[in-house]
Order: structure tokens, then sequence, then C-alpha cells
């Protein structure tokens, strides 16, 4: 099952940025959502849209981004359950606990500290 790419900050560089946090590997043209966030980076095209990161988050740092029409298998095949992404809208408050990054079930979260 593919994970998030580790090395995502260097392969991808920002295209730009949603709220407060950068975007990466987004690409239009083919569908992709790619990666919202640098410290708590979430890949969109991994993400099963599940909602456990935003359960166990003791900061609150998501919240939930309508992603219309995205209800196809995700990268690791798995089917997305819902129009919507777990969106790392309050990064900045993130204490490392890695609550998230632990319980996701498609390890589409990565925890990186500055």
């Amino acid at each position: 099952m593919p994970a998030i790419d580790p090395d995502f900050k260097t392969k991808f560089p920002v295209s730009g940025t949603h709220i407060e946090h950068a975007l990466r590997n987004v690409n239009d043209a083919n569908k992709q959502l790619g990666i919202h966030g640098t410290e708590v980076a979430v890949d969109f095209d991994i993400c099963i849209a599940d909602g456990i990161c935003i359960s166990v988050c003791p900061v609150n740092v998501f919240d939930w981004l309508e992603t219309p029409g995205c209800t196809n298998p995700n990268a690791s095949g798995q089917a997305i359950l819902g129009e919507k992404k777990a969106d790392p809208t309050r990064e900045k408050d993130c204490i490392f606990c890695r609550a998230c990054e632990v319980q996701c079930p498609v390890l589409a979260i990565k925890i990186t500290e500055p």
C-alpha cells in the first residue's frame, strides 16, 4: 500500500497555498489533489476520508474540506468514504503528538517537526 512520500518536501515544490499551509503535487489535468501542509502533511490522493485524524487530534488541527467528485478508489486502491478530506487548517497549532499519523489507516499523514 503506498504511503505519503517521506521525501515529499524535496520531491514536490510548493505550488500554492490553501488557508495558511502549502500545497504540493497538485495536478488538475491528472486530477491529483496533492499534499496539503508541511509539518502536518496530508496526501489527499491517499486519504480515504474516514476522519480518524480529526477525532484523535487533541488540538483540533484539522477541518473537513469538500472535494467534490473525489469518490473513486484512492492511490492505495481503497474506497473513498466521502467527498471531503481532512485539511490541516490549523497546522501551526500542532503539538507533534503524532496521534493522527499513527491512526491513519492508509498512512496518508506525515508529521515533521520544524
